[in-house]
């Protein structure tokens, strides 16, 4: 289960960290992620501001056993050129990684695949998993590497293949979920999604199977971003979506 970083870090200040790590114990969890909460994507004073607590964050992070650090990386921008974004992100990320790397942190970078998100858009960036390899390798503190969605790698015209060629530490997090179903690719749209294995659309067997075969051994989490689901109590939709992934790990043979 993903870590609330803020909340490990007052406990931790608090002497009182062990309490969390005795409900995670309790029912059987382990820490997954902590989201970035740094604000790269804006100008630079706001990027500074919120890159001030992330010391703080790793800190408890690291103390809860929790090393991997998932964000997403826009694949467009309105103000900057290719090169320029790149040149930012990769200064910016790297200072991420840097703080994230002194507690054993890695850092997942996520592209973001679907055409409809860079049409009508002024400078296109990065948006499939060449390219985000590229900035992971071009920061350059050895840790980064990929968040792994199967929408992006579908939308992106990822293949299996693809990812067989990776190492396992090139993948820091996974997420699983599926597209609807006669809705052509490069017409798909973000945030319009289906539960993992509804609909077939994306082989999420051969994802899953590809990431077992290169070794990666890390979390993997449903963002469906499905309405219906927040129309439920809590605990059923926790259900249905533990259900959704029991189903998809037993089709890729690891249930």
């Amino acid at each position: 289960m993903d870590l609330n970083a803020a909340e490990a870090a007052t406990l931790l200040e608090l002497g009182e960290l062990d309490t969390l790590k005795r409900l995670y114990d309790t029912h059987g969890l382990r820490p997954g992620g902590f989201g970035l909460p740094v604000d790269f994507r804006r100008d630079e004073e706001t990027f500074q501001k919120t890159l001030a607590p992330l010391p703080r964050l790793a800190r408890a992070a690291a103390a809860m056993g929790c090393l991997r650090c998932p964000t997403w990386v826009l694949p467009f921008s309105n103000d900057l050129p290719f090169a320029e974004n790149f040149d930012t992100h990769r200064r910016r990320l790297r200072a991420c990684a840097e703080i994230l790397g002194e507690h054993g942190i890695w850092l997942g970078l996520e592209f973001v695949g679907p055409k409809t998100m860079r049409v009508g858009k002024k400078h296109e960036f990065i948006w499939n998993m060449a390219g985000m390899l590229e900035l992971a390798d071009a920061i350059g503190t050895g840790n980064v590497g990929l968040l792994l969605d199967c929408w992006h790698w579908y939308t992106s015209h990822g293949t299996v293949a693809d990812i067989l060629a990776l190492k396992p530490q090139q993948v820091v997090y996974t997420h699983v979920n599926d597209a609807p179903a006669g809705v052509p690719v490069d017409e798909q749209v973000d945030n319009v999604r289906r539960m993992p294995g509804e609909t077939g659309v994306i082989d999420i067997a051969g994802f899953l199977g590809a990431l077992a075969k290169i070794g990666y051994d890390g979390p993997v989490t449903a963002e469906p971003f499905v309405p219906s689901l927040k129309e439920l109590p809590p605990v059923e939709a926790c259900r249905r979506t533990s259900a959704a992934l029991d189903n998809i790990l037993a089709s890729a043979g690891l249930r």
